[in-house]
């Protein structure tokens, strides 16, 4: 009796997943729009707080926005062993969340090059001085991110204090999520590229959310699901 329990216990959940899956496959083009438009408020927002920091100009956009499975973000990097540099911080508010600012390795040292003025790609470590320039980057970056997705939902989010990694993709998101709670499968992810006249590269920020808080977060932009 127990073990047939459990197989139905399972198999709901397993539907219940199925069912959670298929929803944010319903989401249309215009619902992307308006997740690019809050990536593009917010890079806006960025480039112009990293222009007047660094006494120069570098340019964001927003190639692309969406909702992606979590597993299937870590395939797109490839075994998940891949080194990256992550900023991450909690968000504790009406949406309880994980926030993230991701560069694979080769991307972050070249932006630690040019935030640095110096020839791109030069790097091979990163130094003291590097790490501050990268973790002040993902700072203003999640920062401008959050308060234009605040400015849309009308929610509140109160970041934490933000940490930097730089380590394996896989160990740099367990860290990351270790002892945060439950979180959905899903993330809301926005892809940022970063580029002056000469150099073009990719960072990723995206919103982990507790069990519950993407839905709130959504209904908060007008998409019920």
């Amino acid at each position: 009796m127990k073990k047939h329990q459990h197989g139905f216990i399972k198999n709901h959940h397993e539907k219940e997943r199925c069912i959670k899956l298929s929803q944010w496959k319903k989401l249309e083009a215009i619902h992307l729009d308006v997740l690019k438009e809050i990536g593009n408020i917010g890079s806006g927002n960025a480039a112009t707080s990293l222009a007047q920091l660094l006494d120069r100009k570098i340019d964001m956009d927003v190639p692309s926005a969406g909702v992606i499975n979590l597993q299937e973000f870590i395939k797109t990097f490839g075994t998940g062993e891949e080194l990256a540099v992550c900023i991450n911080l909690s968000v504790a508010g009406c949406a309880p969340s994980t926030v993230i600012f991701l560069l694979d390795e080769k991307s972050a040292f070249m932006l630690a090059d040019l935030l640095m003025n110096i020839e791109p790609g030069s790097r091979t470590e990163l130094d003291e001085i590097a790490y501050s320039a990268l973790q002040e980057v993902g700072n203003i970056l999640t920062g401008s991110m959050l308060i234009a997705l605040s400015s849309m939902t009308r929610l509140t989010f109160n970041p934490s204090v933000p940490a930097l990694a730089h380590d394996m993709l896989a160990a740099v998101l367990s860290a990351a999520l270790l002892e945060r709670g439950v979180f959905d499968e899903n993330i809301l992810l926005i892809e940022t590229r970063f580029h002056d006249e000469n150099v073009s590269l990719n960072g990723y920020f995206f919103l982990i959310p507790e069990e519950g808080s993407l839905e709130i977060i959504f209904q908060s932009l007008g998409i019920n699901l």
